[in-house]
C-alpha cells in the first residue's frame, strides 16, 4: 500500500513542478489529466449536499417533531456519520487495491441504492428503517470523493500537493455544502416548500449525483485511476489493514489521522444543532439559514486552495496550526455568539452573524495542508498514510454529530460549541508531532514544522 506504480506502468507522469512541461492547470495544482474530475467531485458532492441542512429537523418532524426527536435525528445522523468513516477508510484501501476508477464507480452505486431506500422508509415514519438505510447510505460519498483524492496524490508532484489538496476541498466543499444548500434553497419551493418540498429535493438529488458520477468517469482517462496502486507482493488482506497497521505504530500518522479528524467535525455539528436555532429560535427562516451556510462555505471555497499554496510556501505545519487551529476555534466562538448577541430576525443581525460564520468558514481552510502532511509523515507507506487521512476526512462527519449526540441532553447547544473548542486546543498541541521534511518549488527543503 505504500508505492505508486512507475511511469512505465502509467503512461506519461504529470510534470515535474517547475519544468517547462507543466501547463498552467498544472501550476495551479490542478493535474491536467483530473481536470475533469475535480469537477465532477463538484457536481457529486453539491447533489450529496442539498440535504445537509435541513435533514435533522426533516426527520425530527417525520418522527413527530419536538426537541427530543431532534436528539433522535443527531443520534441517526451519527450512525451514518460512522458509515462515512468506515467508507472513507474504505475509499483509500480499496482505491490501492482496485484502483480508484473502480471504488469511485462503487460509491455512486451505493449511494444510489440506498438513498432510494432512505426516501421509502421515511414514508413509513419507522425510527429502525429510517436508520438503517441513511446508515448504507453514509458509504457512498466518502468511497467516491476520496477515492478521488487518492488519485490525486498518486499523480501530483509533492512540490504542488499542499495546492492539489486545496483544490479538491474547493470542489468537495463547493459541493457539500456550499451550491448543495443553494440548489436546495431553488428545490424546496419549487416543489410546493415545506415537508414536501423539502422530500422532493432530496429526490431530485440523485440526479445531480449521477451527473456528478458521469463529468468524472468519462472525462478522465489518467491510467493510475485503472490501476493498483499497492506493491505487488502485498496481499489484499494486507493492502487493507495497511493503514490501521500503520496508525498503531507511526504515532505521528496517529496525530495526524486525529488532527484531521477534529478538524472539520465543528462544522458538521453545527450543522446539526444550527438549522433549529437560526431558523426558528433566532427568527431568520429556513431559506435564510440555507444562504448563511451557503456564504459561509463560499468562503471557505475562495481560501482552499489559497492556504493549500500558502502551505507550500511556509510550511503546512505552521499553516494548520496557526490559520486552521487557532483561527477556526475563534471562527466558531464568533458563529455562535454574534447572532445570539444582535437583534433576532432583524436584517443588518442577519448581515452580522454571516460575516462572522464565514470567519470560520474562512479559516477552516487553513486545515488543508493535513493532505499533504499525512504522505509525508510516511513515504514508504503513502497509499497507507492516505487511507487513515481519508478515514479521519469521512470520520470528522461522525465525530461531530456524536459530540452533538453525547453533549446536548446535559450541556445544551453551548456545551456542545465549547467541547469543539476544547477539541480544537487537543488538535493544536498534536501538531507538534507533525514535522515533515517539505520541498518548495525552485526553494531549499524547509521543515514544515519549525516554529
Amino acid at each position: 500500500m505504500s508505492a505508486v506504480p512507475s511511469t512505465t506502468q502509467a503512461g506519461p507522469a504529470v510534470p515535474a513542478a517547475g519544468s517547462s512541461q507543466e501547463t498552467f492547470l498544472d501550476r495551479l495544482g490542478i493535474p491536467h489529466p483530473l481536470r475533469w474530475g475535480f469537477l465532477g467531485v463538484l457536481v457529486f458532492m453539491t447533489g450529496n449536499g442539498v440535504e445537509t441542512n435541513f435533514v435533522s429537523p426533516h426527520m425530527a418532524n417525520v418522527f413527530g417533531g419536538g426537541d427530543e426527536m431532534i436528539n433522535v435525528a443527531a443520534t441517526i445522523i451519527t450512525f451514518y456519520s460512522l458509515a462515512s468513516l468506515v467508507g472513507s477508510y474504505l475509499a483509500g484501501a480499496l482505491s490501492d487495491l482496485w484502483g480508484p476508477r473502480r471504488v469511485m464507480l462503487l460509491g455512486l452505486v451505493v449511494w444510489l441504492v440506498f438513498q432510494a431506500a432512505f426516501l421509502g422508509a421515511m414514508s413509513t415514519e419507522s425510527i429502525p428503517l429510517v436508520a438503517a438505510t441513511y446508515f448504507f447510505r453514509g458509504f457512498g460519498f466518502p468511497l467516491f470523493a476520496f477515492s478521488f483524492l487518492v488519485w490525486v496524490n498518486a499523480v501530483v508532484p509533492k512540490e504542488r500537493n499542499g495546492a492539489a489538496v486545496g483544490w479538491f476541498y474547493v470542489m468537495f466543499t463547493g459541493g457539500m455544502p456550499t451550491i448543495g444548500s443553494l440548489v436546495a434553497i431553488g428545490l424546496i419551493p419549487a416543489f410546493g416548500g415545506g415537508f414536501f418540498g423539502e422530500r422532493w429535493a432530496m429526490a431530485v438529488s440523485s440526479l445531480i449525483v449521477i451527473a456528478g458520477f458521469l463529468i468524472a468517469w468519462l472525462g478522465v482517462r489518467e491510467k493510475h485511476g485503472s490501476l493498483r496502486l499497492a506493491p505487488e507482493g502485498e496481499t489484499s488482506r494486507q493492502v487493507i489493514f495497511s493503514g490501521v497497521h500503520l496508525a498503531f505504530t507511526n504515532k505521528r500518522v496517529m496525530m495526524g489521522f486525529l488532527t484531521r479528524l477534529i478538524n472539520t467535525a465543528p462544522q458538521f455539528g453545527m450543522f446539526i444543532i444550527l438549522p433549529t436555532v437560526i431558523a426558528e429560535t433566532l427568527g431568520w427562516g429556513q431559506s435564510r439559514w440555507l444562504l448563511m451556510t451557503s456564504i459561509v462555505f463560499a468562503g471557505n471555497i475562495l481560501f482552499n486552495a489559497a492556504f493549500g499554496a500558502l502551505g507550500d510556501r511556509i510550511g503546512w505545519t505552521t499553516t494548520v496550526r496557526w490559520f486552521g487551529i487557532v483561527g477556526s476555534a475563534i471562527g466558531l466562538l464568533l458563529w455562535w455568539y454574534v447572532p445570539h448577541w444582535v437583534p433576532a430576525g432583524s436584517d443588518w443581525g442577519f448581515v452580522v452573524a454571516v460575516i462572522a460564520g464565514t470567519v470560520f468558514g474562512i479559516l477552516l481552510a487553513g486545515f488543508v495542508p493535513l493532505g499533504a502532511i499525512m504522505p509525508a509523515l510516511a513515504p514508504d507507506h503513502k497509499g497507507a498514510a492516505m487511507a487513515m487521512y481519508t478515514t479521519a476526512a469521512g470520520g470528522a462527519t461522525f465525530l461531530g454529530s456524536a459530540v452533538v449526540a453525547v453533549v446536548r441532553p446535559w450541556g445544551g447547544n453551548v456545551g456542545v460549541v465549547w467541547a469543539f473548542v476544547v477539541l480544537y486546543a487537543l488538535a493544536f498541541l498534536m501538531t507538534f508531532a507533525l514535522k515533515v521534511d517539505q520541498p518548495r518549488v525552485g526553494k531549499k527543503r524547509i521543515a514544515a514544522a519549525e516554529a
